[in-house]
């Protein structure tokens, strides 16, 4: 569950903050669906980068300003007979469409600082469905409310979000270095509905493939802090989803740059790389603070030349959403 102030939720609360934790995607375990369950999906909470925003009980007088954050908290408020009393401001945001699950952490953030300020449950699993999210993968809810290592069990038959069905904490030591095209967006909306419904069919045996990688050698590996297991796991069924997706982002790879910073670092030896959801946002793993300073002064040095290239170090977060309440002085 996201973490929460102590304060009586029942209380007359004036202001909510929320902070909602990027994600990598890293991948999906069966696109097959042949067991009944389909997509499943592999992901890393990200310390460091996320989505703030702060809920006010103001004068319903006062207009809104116009956002994304504004419309959905309009939505929300008429569903939970909440008035419209309610007002939004966006202090952070993850950036959108670059594959670090923006659009989820903002609803969820929404969702879940209405939510408190009601008394009502946060928990993103149930609020999801009310911003419209969680309808292939439930790594951005399970990053929400848990954070650390995830892999979600698939849709069912049943209208939910995919469930969380393992969690492991990430190695405190161990960094991602993210790869950053600032000139390309990847896939959402409609078009990515297109991409998912033109795709061809996933081969039973690959399906089986990833799943039993996942299983038996990557959450092991986690648990162990084994990092050449999880990297080469991680590495090989990015780059197995990636070569399914290629027909729809024009290559393993989204963006040709983030392909090209990629194909330096596994010619290397980095064996953890890959790109995370739709892109364009590429990453590699690397197995403590000063390797991964160290290869940002290179990679940054080595594509000094193309200003659309951005390089961060991070850390995984083991912990999920943030939220906290605060009340006016009587």
């Amino acid at each position: 569950m996201p973490r929460q102030s102590q304060d009586n939720p029942a209380a007359a609360t004036n202001t909510i903050d929320v902070f909602a934790p990027a994600r990598l995607h890293l991948g999906f375990l069966d696109l097959n669906g042949a067991l009944g369950r389909r997509f499943g999906s592999i992901g890393l909470t990200l310390d460091g980068i996320g989505t703030h925003i702060r809920l006010t009980d103001g004068d319903a007088s006062d207009a809104p300003v116009p956002s994304r954050a504004g419309d959905l908290l309009a939505s929300l408020a008429e569903r939970m007979h909440a008035g419209d009393r309610w007002r939004v401001a966006v202090d952070e945001t993850i950036p959108e469409h670059v594959g670090l699950g923006s659009g989820t952490q903002l609803g969820l953030a929404v969702a879940a600082a209405l939510a408190a300020a009601l008394g009502h449950p946060t928990d993103a699993r149930t609020l999801a469905p009310q911003v419209e999210r969680g309808a292939r993968s439930g790594i951005g809810i399970g990053a929400f409310d848990l954070g650390g290592f995830l892999v979600d069990g698939g849709r069912g038959e049943i209208e939910a979000p995919a469930p969380i069905v393992a969690r492991a904490e990430f190695p405190a030591g161990w960094r991602i270095l993210l790869i950053f095209d600032r000139a390309r967006r990847g896939l959402s909306g409609e078009a990515e509905r297109n991409a998912f419904r033109d795709l061809p069919p996933f081969p039973l045996e690959a399906a089986a493939h990833l799943c039993h990688l996942a299983l038996l050698r990557l959450l092991p590996g986690l648990v162990e802090q084994d990092f050449a297991a999880v990297a080469q796991s991680i590495g090989e069924i990015n780059a197995r989803i990636g070569d399914h997706f290629a027909p729809a982002q024009g290559g393993r790879y989204a963006s040709t740059r983030v392909g090209a910073v990629i194909a330096f670092l596994a010619a290397a030896g980095y064996a953890g790389v890959g790109q995370s959801s739709w892109g364009p946002t590429g990453f590699v793993l690397v197995e403590n603070e000063a390797d991964a300073r160290r290869l940002y002064d290179q990679l940054s040095n080595r594509f000094a030349a193309d200003s659309a290239l951005l390089f961060r170090v991070c850390r995984g977060r083991n912990r999920g959403a943030e939220i906290l309440r605060s009340r006016r002085p009587v």
